[in-house]
């Protein structure tokens, strides 16, 4: 049995870490749902409502590091943008696929129909729409990447017919890399803020999230 681009999608989500997706079922995410059910090391918590599964991923990306949520075509994936701006804003890294009508029924004012990439757009790193077997891959790596690495919200738009094509493996990477980038002030700032620091005996802190991994070193300066 050829694997659908469902299957593909299933895979690449299992290969990057994801354990769960938050989603409402529905019709055009059938086969995704299904893909699941088969795969069967990744969960579908199936919420009462997109918005809340939008911020379910928030949260276990926040605590986790990665998250996945879904919503189905029309109202479906319009649901999720309360969440996903929360997710983007926290900074939390966050694959949302939003599956919309089938691609023969674009252009044709289908009442479901939505223009994902103006709904998405400010409240994403990465929003884009797969309507090949071909670009789906690259697309949902490049996604991937982007929320990892950018620490926000990538969303693919996903065709309902898409899912259920056979996947076309591509030839781009599928590895998913996480590089942690280090940012600090010049050695002589830190110089200038330090003498600053010692001629007073009073100092408030307001740490940002730039102080985000210093928890430690902050709370033994202050008791120092």
């Amino acid at each position: 049995m050829a694997k659908s681009v469902a299957d593909q999608l299933v895979e690449m989500l299992v290969n990057a870490g994801i354990k769960r997706i938050y989603a409402v079922t529905g019709d055009s995410l059938n086969e995704v749902n299904d893909a699941v059910r088969r795969e069967g090391s990744i969960q579908w918590v199936h919420v009462r409502h997109e918005e809340v599964g939008a911020f379910a991923a928030s949260a276990e990306a926040q605590l986790n590091g990665f998250a996945c949520c879904a919503g189905s075509s029309g109202p479906g994936h319009v649901h999720l943008i309360n969440g996903l701006y929360d997710a983007h804003k926290s900074g939390a890294p966050v694959i949302a696929i939003a599956s919309t009508v089938l691609s023969t029924e674009f252009g044709t004012d289908y009442f479901q129909e939505t223009n994902t990439i103006k709904l998405f757009d400010d409240c994403s790193h990465y929003n884009q729409m797969a309507t090949t077997p071909a670009q789906f891959p690259r697309m949902l790596q490049a996604g991937i990447q982007h929320a990892l690495h950018k620490k926000g919200v990538a969303v693919i738009g996903l065709p309902g017919d898409l899912t259920k094509m056979d996947a076309d493996e591509g030839i781009s990477s599928t590895q998913n890399y996480n590089p942690v980038a280090e940012v600090r002030p010049s050695a002589k700032d830190l110089e200038q803020l330090a003498t600053l620091m010692d001629k007073h005996k009073k100092i408030t802190i307001f740490c940002g999230i730039g102080a985000a991994d210093a928890h430690d070193e902050v709370v033994l300066w202050l008791i120092s």
